[in-house]
């Protein structure tokens, strides 16, 4: 299943930054950087459980937020990208 993972994260105090680190290092072991704060993502359902754990226990409810869009193939092939991007598509050949 391919996810996108968007994260908003106060940066007010020293622990909110901490936790902003934890969930862009979180991210980036589970899939790639499509914005600062955006991360596609592709898992089975297993996995898919221990990202939503690992990312849940990193976020502060009272202070943070957390979204988690579900994409089908479909709609991810409809995905439109303007300026920058840095998005490796690994379903392609990859020529080095």
């Amino acid at each position: 299943m391919r996810l996108l993972v968007c994260y908003d994260v106060e940066t007010t105090t020293r622990e909110g930054r901490r936790r902003l680190r934890q969930m862009a290092k979180a991210c980036e072991s589970y899939g790639q950087r499509a914005q600062k704060s955006v991360f596609e993502i592709t898992v089975d359902k297993t996995r898919f459980v221990l990202v939503e754990n690992r990312l849940k226990r990193i976020i502060n409810p009272e202070t943070d937020s957390l979204r988690i869009y579900f994409l089908d193939e479909d709609s991810f092939k409809k995905t439109r990208v303007y300026g920058s991007n840095n998005v490796i598509d690994f379903e392609s050949p990859l020529i080095v």
